[in-house]
This record gives C-alpha cells, structure tokens and sequence, in this order.
C-alpha cells in the first residue's frame, strides 16, 4: 500500500501531517508527504517517510492555489500510488483530479472549516469561489475525518458527509525534560502563545495586555501575515522586555520552550465559523505540557476545558481587563495547584496514542473499500 498525503503547508512544521505520516506506517504502508517549499524552510530531517517539496513562483492569492494545484496533480499523475490524502479544501482539486484520472480512492482530511476561515469572512468572491468548489467535491467523498465535532456535524449537514473525528492530539509526555534552553531571563512567569500569527487570535489584545502585568512576559512562538504588524505593536508600546517573538520553532524546540510556560492562551476571536468550531492543536500540546490553560469562551475548547478543568475561559477583550485574568491565573497558586493535578490526568488520555487508532481504523477501512457506518 503506497499512500501520499498532500498539504500546502511546508512539512517540517505541520505536526499533524508528521504524526499522520508516521503512524499510517504500521498500516503497514509506504507513506510520502507532498508540500512546500518555502524561501526560509528548514532542512529536512530523516524521516521514517518520504517528503517531496514544491517549490513556487507565487507565494499567496489566487495564483499561488492556481500554480499550486497545478504543479500537485502533475507530480500526483507521474508518482506510483494507491491512495491519495487531500488535507484541507486547498490541495482537493489536484487530489481529486489525479485520483480522477489514476482511479485512485482519496481521503478527505479537513482541519478546519476552511470556507469560514476570518480571512474569507469579509471576502465575498473569495469565498463564494471556494465554496462552489467544496460543494462540487465535498459529496463526492467517501472517506473523510476532521478535527472537531462541531466540523463534522456542520459538513454532514451541508453535503452528507459522514466524517470521522481524528482529533489534533500531541504525542504523550511520560516525564516532561529538562529544557536546554530558558525564555526566562530572571524569575518571571512565562505567557505562552503559539500557532498561526494571523487576524483573529487574540493577540493585538494579549499584547496590549501586557502594559498593565508585572514580572511576566508573553512569549509568542509562530509566523503568519501579521508578524509585521505585531512587532510594530511591541515598537510603538515600548514592549521589547515584556513580549519576546520566537519565529517559527521545529517542533521539538517549540515542545522544550512550551513546558517553561506558566500559563498557555488560545484567545481565537468568533469571526466565523471556523474559530467558532475550533479546536486547536495549541490547546492539546499546553495540556501535554502541564500548562494551564485561558482560551476564549467558544464551544468546542471550551468543552474541553471544562470537562477536565485545566483553565479557565474569558470573553474579555479589554487590555487591561485581561491583564488581570492573567494575573490571577498566574498568582493564584491554590488553584494552580488544583490546575496541574488536573493537568496530569488530562494529559494522559488527550494524547496521539489514544487517537491513533480511530485513524486507523478509517484507513483500514478505506484500503478494505468499506464505507459502512463512516
């Protein structure tokens, strides 16, 4: 069974793809990860799969999905495969196209509710353009999993899509190592945000935020479209001591610097859908970490935290109003105590171990050409 997963994400730093990838291995399987290759990507490590990289003229907009899906379906039409894996509505033209031509079955991975995403909210065109596309090839898909239920319930409703939840868990952490590295420069408590530096996040707020705290410091690791604007924000406020930008971090780095945090934040804003019904893979690696967490008040994170009462939620989107919240999160060192009790219990069950197997079971299920009960 030769299967190749296709994201337009650069492999390196997508977790999911990687944990995916190794794990369709003891199928057994012969896996490979198509994805790009950006001006600043890392070298490759050695992995127990094969990784392609496309590298591109365009580097956003319309010519970059067009140029994209171009370049996949050719690379997709000369590559040997039995089984093809479209991750998010941006690589399924080219996916179903080859698979069209090769008569190859195709698995739908979506993380997230990529026609709601913020910046297609205020994007008509935009957004009318890819939804004709999903609705085109959303049906015709047999196999399907997604990260969230809300998502899964929302796509069965729209097109009949049956999906199964394969959720966006880290890997577990037994023992929590010893950092090589500190973000700490004296004794101040660590303010964690990582992830997409994108609209939407919470993160003009948490760093307005952090005028008004004393002795901690936000550290925000990630990279996106309003990196530029952010750290002109931490310029014009005088910030430089008290908001630290990490850029994109590997993985493993990213996991040593996150276990120092105090206090980890997932502060999405309600612009649409897919922030409604998010559930980011963010708030699973704090919980990993022992991290306890504030996120914003919307259903599916929140959930989580309040079944296993790691956190807590805010609707807050005041500066100094939040600035408390994180000060009482941080201070209060009873219900910390509480917290990370709490946490140790969290991490042992919402880890990839324990969702491995419902991916397994989806992909078994496909390569036995049984659709029953997905």
């Amino acid at each position: 069974m030769r299967i190749i997963l296709c994201v337009t994400n650069d492999v390196v730093t997508d977790c999911r793809i990687g944990r995916i990838a190794a794990s369709l291995l003891k199928l057994p399987a012969e896996v490979a990860i198509i994805g790009l290759l950006l001006p600043n990507s890392p070298a490759l490590p050695e992995y127990a799969y094969k990784t392609i990289r496309i590298r591109m003229m365009f580097r956003k907009g319309p010519l970059f999905y067009a140029e994209y899906n171009t370049r996949l379906f050719f690379k997709l039409l000369f590559c040997s495969a039995d089984l093809l894996v479209a991750n998010d509505l941006d690589t399924l033209a080219a996916v179903y196209a080859a698979s069209f031509f090769k008569r190859l079955p195709v698995v739908y991975d979506s993380h997230e509710y990529f026609t709601e995403l913020p910046e297609l909210v205020n994007r008509p065109w935009v957004k009318k353009a890819w939804g004709m596309l999903e609705s085109f090839l959303l049906p015709r898909m047999r196999y399907a999993s997604t990260v969230s239920p809300s998502i899964a319930s929302e796509y069965r409703r729209k097109y009949g899509v049956n999906m199964h939840l394969v959720r966006n868990l880290p890997y577990r952490m037994e023992h929590l190592p010893i950092p090589q590295i500190s973000l700490r420069r004296h004794q101040e408590k660590i303010i964690m945000y990582q992830g997409s530096l994108n609209s939407g996040r919470g993160l003009e707020t948490a760093i307005r935020a952090m005028q008004f705290t004393e002795n901690s410091t936000l550290v925000v690791a990630g990279s996106g479209y309003l990196e530029g604007e952010l750290r002109e924000l931490v310029n014009s406020l005088a910030l430089h001591e008290k908001v630290k930008f990490l850029g994109r971090v590997p993985p493993e780095v990213l996991r040593e610097y996150t276990i120092q945090a105090d206090l980890g934040i997932s502060l999405e804003e309600n612009l649409g859908l897919n922030y409604f019904y998010a559930l980011p893979n963010k708030l699973f690696d704090y919980i990993q970490a022992r991290v306890p967490v504030l996120i914003s008040g919307l259903p599916e994170m929140t959930a989580i935290v309040k079944k296993y009462e790691v956190g807590m939620t805010t609707d807050i989107h005041d500066p100094a109003q939040l600035a408390n919240v994180f000060s009482l999160m941080l201070e209060d060192n009873s219900q910390r105590e509480f917290w990370k009790a709490r946490l140790e219990l969290a991490a042992a069950e919402l880890c990839w171990e324990n969702e491995e197997p419902v991916l397994l079971d989806l992909y078994k299920r496909v390569i036995s050409g049984d659709c029953q009960a997905l």
